[in-house]
């Protein structure tokens, strides 16, 4: 299955498979913002459900660009468990968006994970997004290989950046 995705299907089809992740949610994103999103009848930070899963021992891996803004930091503070849960890389030269379900399925594409980018923004706030979800294994390895070479610092030693990074991973 390839699915081209746009604009509100981005949280309709990608963001809501979050909750159904049973072993690995590996997240690529330039740009991370105070994103909330719908449970049941009521609104939660996004960070309220990677704490979710997190609890249920779901491996839970974020590569971002740069440090979030101070509201995503006070509900990251709401959530003692993303503290010691979540893993964590920052990389400057991040500019790729993914996300990896269970190693099975991938969303790749433009939108950053933000409430204009992939969130609950409505049709006239949010940005023109697109991308694909797929669980083609072709599309998934290289998905997976990409976001692990950065996980890893794969790139870190020839990096010309480096200067920029406030935590080199190697």
């Amino acid at each position: 299955m390839i699915q081209y995705i746009t604009n509100a299907d981005h949280y309709n089809l990608v963001l809501s498979r979050v909750a159904a992740v049973k072993q690995t949610l590996w997240i690529g994103t330039a740009d991370i913002k105070d994103l909330h999103v719908k449970c049941g009848n009521d609104t939660i930070p996004f960070l309220g459900v990677l704490a979710q899963l997190i609890r249920k021992r779901v491996e839970v891996r974020l590569i971002h660009a740069k440090e979030p803004g101070p509201n995503f930091r006070e509900d990251f503070d709401r959530y003692p468990v993303l503290a010691t849960g979540l893993e964590r890389v920052l990389c400057p030269r991040v500019h790729f968006k993914m996300l990896v379900f269970d190693c099975q399925t991938v969303y790749i594409g433009s939108a950053n994970l933000t409430g204009a980018g992939i969130g609950m923004k409505g049709s006239t706030t949010r940005n023109f997004e697109a991308g694909i979800l797929t669980d083609d294994p072709q599309l998934v390895a290289a998905a997976i290989s990409q976001f692990d070479d950065v996980w890893i610092g794969a790139h870190c030693k020839s990096c010309n950046r480096r200067k920029f990074c406030g935590d080199p991973i190697k």
